[in-house]
């Protein structure tokens, strides 16, 4: 590829707008319809760390640092990292198993609305064809466009498509290599696959040291952009690195080249980003593992995994329930989130017997309930009940426990949804903030209530309001699955 004439054709792009590379072009942008209607991605986490399976998906950095479990294993299991480094994992990741119909089948079943494959990890090894650079799915491994073969078994099904970059944490990732005898040498140039393996910067320093160079940035620049123009992603993902101070130019540029190249297709697309990578109002908020205790007047996203110890398949993988990943999603949307929920497909391309059968409960929960998550906006509150929610990053380690209090709320026109998150075995449920209250005391809520259904009962519940309360009698029994009452209002 001529390189400078690639550059000028972006830069052609950026000229012409309307978005510019400044904050103040940038900002106002809003979450996507396609986002915050739907409610509920996929995310996916496949390449060559999926052969060794081991530990996490940071296999590729972990291996190379003496005194982890990692670099044990790794000597234990493929001799030493001189004779057997991780590009030779890449032969073995050849995928024969991968049907992306099959997969696109399988969220769809899940009730996802969109889906976001990783097209490029830490490791450096693209997921799709490009012209940048030859250590890539197409001609390596798979010798398959995996993400564009994803792209087009997702939209024949009504999934919206997006991908997620993480090529920028590449400066350090493949750095302890240098450290011992391993295949990770000098010299190393643009175009190898270790490149450039430098020194690892102390990880959330804006500032840290070595920072990237320009060449580097150059080369992440490139690669997002032909991201863009080969896929035409919805959302471009971005991991907590791009925060770095050295990376701010050239984010600037990507934002305004892919909001200029989105406006020209007509689409709505937006970037996730972590931390204060950018300015509030530029692109969309994402939590990792973690959430937003109370409603927010902004929309958001929660990205996690069905796995609680890792993003990608491992052989020592726990994983999550379904019942609890629909609270999870329950309690995000009532607070205007929407959640990313993340796959880790086996080496050979097949998603694991617990990952397959969380998504198609959780997709049977969906086909029942789906009208109090799909379209619906936040409600006065949120919630009610006595169990609290935990904010933050990566605090999604343990279940909270929740009873029949524990409420969350949505709505859409004349309905407010009531979803309660456990449901009592004798049926009865008091819904607190829909209590008869004295209107000049400003309650919670002072209107009409016409009608209440359970969803996927024929049978009415029976109900009264008072003072303490929305009074529900519904159908007595134990139940794994959060319950959902709709109650019609006037």
């Amino acid at each position: 590829m001529d390189l400078k004439r690639r550059l000028h054709e972006i830069e052609k792009v950026i000229a012409e707008g309307p978005y510019s590379p400044d904050w103040e072009s940038l900002y106002g942008r809003t979450m996507p319809a396609f986002m915050r209607e739907g409610k509920f991605g996929i995310f996916i986490h496949w390449g060559p760390y999926s052969v060794p399976a081991f530990n996490n998906e940071w296999y590729s950095r972990n291996m190379y640092r003496e005194g982890t479990p990692e670099f044990a294993h790794h000597v234990e299991t493929y001799g030493p990292h001189k004779d057997f480094g991780y590009k030779d994992f890449i032969p073995l990741f050849s995928a024969p198993s991968f049907d992306p119909a099959a997969w696109a089948d399988l969220f769809s079943q899940a009730g996802a609305r969109y889906c976001i494959p990783v097209a490029e990890h830490h490791d450096g090894f693209q997921m799709y064809k490009s012209n940048l650079s030859r250590w890539n799915a197409f001609e390596m491994g798979p010798k398959r466009d995996v993400l564009g073969e994803l792209h087009g078994a997702l939209k024949k099904r009504g999934i919206i498509c997006g991908g997620s970059t993480h090529r920028l944490e590449h400066w350090f990732f493949m750095g302890h290599g240098k450290n011992f005898e391993s295949d990770v040498k000098e010299p190393l140039q643009r175009g190898d696959f270790y490149w450039p393996a430098m020194k690892e910067p102390p990880l959330h320093d804006l500032f840290g040291e070595p920072a990237p160079s320009e060449e580097f940035l150059e080369d992440w620049f490139l690669r997002c952009c032909e991201l863009v123009d080969s896929y035409k992603p919805r959302v471009i993902y971005f991991d907590w690195w791009i925060q770095h101070e050295a990376a701010k130019k050239r984010l600037k540029q990507f934002a305004a080249y892919y909001y200029n190249r989105a406006a020209q297709w007509g689409e709505e697309v937006t970037i996730c980003y972590k931390h204060d990578a950018f300015p509030f109002g530029c692109a969309t908020v994402d939590i990792e593992r973690g959430r937003f205790a109370g409603i927010q007047p902004f929309h958001w996203q929660t990205d996690t995994s069905i796995a609680r110890n890792s993003w990608c398949w491992t052989n020592s993988n726990t994983f999550k329930t379904a019942p609890s990943l629909i609270r999870d999603l329950l309690d995000i949307v009532s607070k205007n989130g929407v959640l990313l929920l993340n796959v880790g497909p086996k080496a050979e391309g097949i998603i694991s017997d617990e990952e397959t059968r969380v998504l198609k409960e959780m997709g049977a929960w969906l086909a029942v309930n789906g009208e109090a998550v799909y379209k619906t906006g936040v409600w006065r509150r949120a919630e009610e009940g006595p169990t609290q929610t935990i904010e933050g990053q990566f605090t999604d380690g343990e279940d909270p426990v929740f009873s029949s209090q524990d409420i969350r709320f949505t709505a859409k026109g004349g309905t407010v949804y009531a979803s309660v998150l456990s449901w009592p075995e004798d049926g009865k449920v008091t819904i607190r903030s829909l209590a008869e209250q004295d209107a000049s005391k400003l309650p919670v809520f002072h209107g009409i209530i016409q009608d209440l259904a359970i969803l996927g009962e024929e049978a009415k519940p029976r109900w009264e309001r008072n003072a303490e309360g929305l009074q529900v009698q519904g159908p007595p029994g134990k139940r794994s699955m959060p319950v959902v009452i709709k109650i019609t209002v006037d």
